[in-house]
Parts: structure tokens; sequence; C-alpha cells
């Protein structure tokens, strides 16, 4: 029976394909305070400038294209059953292959109806005041912003339960629910790290592999053989 590997990814994952890592060091969101553009209360005040700023991050997804790590992740198919599981809202695992792929926060590319969670929709243009769903509502980026419940949680745990090898690429794991997901994984089972700067020390069942997504992609690839 094929080992099933689990793949934790952030927005390292995505940032050499061109794509910005939505929070810089200062906290500031393209010079946008998070209050502002991520949270329900930040859209109930200003939904003109939340709006314009998923615009922004739609037309620039559609600009890019997945990089070698997408692909070879999607490529480790071929001899794993494989779950990636990303705090991403981008398509690109999905564009490089990839056939199982859980999003935490919402998906950029989707829409949703204010009055009804479950009325989602496929949304490749800008999404302005006046969009609205066919009861009437108006449309939101189908994001989960602060203060939001995690509706695809449960599901992720599930699959961490599962998991024969853990992979966590390009994130810092310091955000939660999202963090939290590493504990799920049975006692023992081989984890490896990717990540530029890691804040971790190798360990009997983790391994670091500090360096870039597509490099460090690369290196576990030849490790898994």
């Amino acid at each position: 029976m094929e080992k099933h590997i689990v793949v934790l990814t952030g927005a390292g994952m995505s940032a050499e394909s061109g794509l910005k890592t939505f929070r810089d060091a200062n906290g500031l969101w393209e010079g946008h305070d998070v209050m502002e553009v991520a949270t329900p209360e930040g859209f109930s005040k200003n939904p003109e400038l939340v709006l314009e700023f998923y615009n922004q991050r739609r037309r620039q997804l559609l600009e890019v294209k997945p990089n070698s790590a997408h692909h070879r992740l999607a490529e480790l198919e071929e001899n794993y059953k494989v779950s990636i599981i990303t705090q991403n809202v981008d398509d690109l695992h999905e564009r490089a292959g990839s056939s199982h792929v859980i999003h935490l926060h919402g998906e950029l590319l989707k829409v949703r109806s204010t009055g009804n969670l479950l009325n989602v929709k496929s949304w490749t243009k800008d999404l302005i005041l006046g969009d609205l769903c066919e009861e009437g509502h108006q449309l939101r980026p189908h994001i989960v912003w602060f203060g939001e419940a995690v509706p695809m949680i449960d599901k992720a745990i599930d699959i961490c339960t599962k998991a024969d090898i853990l992979v966590i690429i390009g994130t810092s794991m310091q955000v939660y629910p999202a963090a939290s997901l590493m504990h799920y994984v049975s006692a023992g089972t081989p984890i490896y790290f990717i990540d530029p700067k890691p804040a971790v020390e190798s360990k009997t069942n983790l391994t670091v592999i500090a360096d870039t997504a597509t490099n460090g992609v690369e290196v576990l690839k030849e490790l898994l053989q």
C-alpha cells in the first residue's frame, strides 16, 4: 500500500512564483493594516477598500505560474498518496497538477454570498459592490478573515492523523490553528521542514532542510528515494 504524504504549505511556497507574501516585517499587508482588509469589521466599514485589495491580489495571481516546487509535489503522486493542506489562497498547487488540496484560509479565485456561507462560486474577474448572489446578497471574497472560523480545519486534522510522512514548506507554523496540525500526526512520524530560516533544529524524527521551497523540495525528493 502506498505511503501517505501530507504536505503543509505557507506563503514561502508561492513566493518564488512572484506572489508577494501578504504580510511584511512590520505587519502590514501591501501597506494596509490587517484589520482594514482581513476582518469582517474591515469589510463592514469599507467594503470598497477590501474588495479592491483582493482584486489586486487576484489580478496578480492570474499573471504568475506554479514554480518547480509546486510541480515536484504534484509528481510525488506517481509513487505516493499526497494530501496538500495549504494556508495559501492561490491555486498554484492545483495548476501544477496536485489532485488533493485543502485550502485552510479560503481561495482567491472564488467568492461567496454574504447571506449564505455555502453559496460559493468560481470568480476570476474583479469583484465590486453590486455583484450579488441569486438571492440578492453582496458577494465577498471566499477568504477566511481574522476572527472567522476555519471551516476546513477538522478535515485537515483528520488527514494529518493518517500521515505516514509529514512535510512542512514555507511556513513558520506560528499561525493558529494551522500551526497545531503537526501535533496530530502519530508519534515518530518522519517530519521534513523546508524553510530558508527555520526556527527549529533537526531531531530524531524531524529533518530540517534550510532552503527555499524550490531547492528544498528537490532535496526532499532525494531523501524520499
